[in-house]
């Protein structure tokens, strides 16, 4: 029996006690947006770290002004082994409405769905304390085989990120020396489906800007003034069609530096998953794509920038009609971001294109909404590539490498401060309901989740 086996031996012939330590944290009621479960959040940091401790860890409970963190350290029995850096967090929505829960959500379960499926139901099961135990267990199981990791591990785990994680960056600041590593490890994503394992290579970034344009000093009749006074609602819709040509890209100039082609294996690999414009859309209602021509719907949404309008008012919009021409006109308007685009250079562009808009007696005010570059792992990346054939070693169908059209907020924090890259690797289903009531997550997804971060280790360790 290889070292591998060794470890993958230990981890199932100890699922069972594994499944209680998820259910002892899953029964803590750590919701980080309520200050009246400050406490809970306490104890289920504090129970992190003493079951850290338990399997020789150096771990401990650092205090912030919000909700605690825990940090713990083991070495590797290889001192010239690469050093890891995982994240996870403890901390979990709120359970409201509670009374479209079909069982306590804070006493978990094993279910059978009517499609078979084996599931533990309960809070936090799919975000995030399931995902984060099966890394913890997957350290246990590898221990009890060998007494020793295989590579070096940090672990750090937070109690904010569903409050926003306002703690987080001081903390990272702080102890940024601490907590450097080779790479990230972040389990806080899903699989592509319940049989193929996913490695998210991409997480676009976002550009957020509000526009409120004026006009004359006052709403005015329009039966006075119409066609004699500019109307801030024409200047703004002339600037928000003009965002885009006839072919869905978008016209600001210098948008695609940084934007690179995705690789044609990769491409190939998503055409592969059977996501079609139908599929993806029919789910809403749609049916035809409406960014870039002649792009697949995945392309569309994981590796090209967009440009969004998000909200956009003015003048009478209540009951009945009223025949004004709107002082005032505001729109929301976001940018996804791809490769190398500059934020700055993108808000810069946007704001001077609707500048050249603004007639000479009419004024525009910017609003800014926060700013992130995309983050984007080579997809030749040794670390990605051993990961991949180590999750396709564990699941039925070969992993995938796909992209994510929101972003992770850590992720960039991690590239930006402690300078490491991230890899992103789930065991979520996109049914899991993660933030709503009756939350779940695959039995499957945590017994092969804690072999597959066995393979993982084992895979980068060599």
């Amino acid at each position: 029996m290889t070292s591998l086996e060794k470890a993958l031996e230990s981890a199932d012939r100890n699922l069972e006690p594994a499944v209680e330590r998820l259910f002892e944290l899953l029964r803590i009621q750590s919701i980080s947006t309520d200050p009246s479960f400050a406490p809970e959040c306490r104890k289920a940091a504090e129970w992190l770290a003493d079951d850290l401790i338990s399997l020789g860890f150096e771990a401990s409970v650092r205090d912030t002004p919000g909700h605690p963190m825990v940090v713990a350290h083991h070495k590797a029995a290889d001192e010239q082994a690469p050093h890891v850096l995982f994240y996870g967090h403890y901390d979990v929505q709120p359970v409201d409405p509670i009374s479209l829960w079909e069982s306590d959500p804070f006493t978990p379960q094993i279910k059978t769905l009517a499609n078979g499926q084996k599931v533990i139901t309960g809070r936090g099961t799919s975000d995030d304390k399931g995902q984060l135990m099966t890394f913890v267990e997957a350290c246990r199981a590898y221990k009890d085989a060998h007494g020793a990791l295989p590579c070096a591990v940090t672990l750090l785990f937070e109690g904010e990120e569903e409050s926003g994680s306002p703690s987080l960056k001081p903390f990272l600041e702080a102890y940024a020396e601490e907590l450097k590593a080779d790479f990230a490890l972040v389990c806080d994503t899903n699989m592509w489906d319940a049989e193929t394992p996913a490695i998210s290579a991409g997480l676009r970034g976002l550009v957020g800007e509000e526009i409120v344009i004026t006009g004359a000093d006052r709403d005015l009749h329009s039966g006075y003034f119409g066609g004699a006074a500019a109307n801030p609602v024409h200047i703004l819709a002339r600037i928000i069609a003009g965002l885009h040509d006839a072919d869905g890209r978008v016209t600001l100039p210098g948008f695609y530096d940084g934007v690179t082609e995705t690789p044609d294996a990769i491409k190939a690999m998503w055409d592969t998953l059977g996501q079609t414009s139908e599929t993806f859309l029919g789910e809403v209602g749609l049916s035809i794509p409406s960014g870039e021509k002649n792009r697949s719907v995945l392309e569309l949404t994981w590796a090209r920038p967009t440009a969004e309008v998000n909200g956009i008012w003015g003048g009478y919009t209540g009951e009945g009609f009223k025949t004004v021409i709107a002082a005032e006109a505001s729109a929301k308007i976001s940018f996804r971001l791809v490769g190398d685009q500059d934020p700055g250079k993108i808000r810069d562009a946007f704001r001077t294109y609707v500048k050249s808009q603004i007639p000479a007696d009419c004024s525009v005010t910017f609003h800014e909404h926060g700013g992130s570059p995309a983050i984007q792992l080579p997809y030749d990346s040794a670390l990605l590539n051993k990961a991949k054939d180590a999750l396709s070693q564990e699941w039925p169908k070969p992993a995938v490498m796909i992209g994510m059209g929101g972003s992770i907020p850590i992720v960039g924090d991690f590239q930006k401060m402690l300078g490491m890259e991230s890899l992103l690797v789930g065991f979520g289903l996109a049914d899991d309901r993660i933030h709503s009531p009756n939350e779940k997550y695959a039995y499957q997804s945590f017994q092969k989740g804690i072999r597959s971060w066995i393979r993982i280790l084992d895979a980068i360790s060599h």
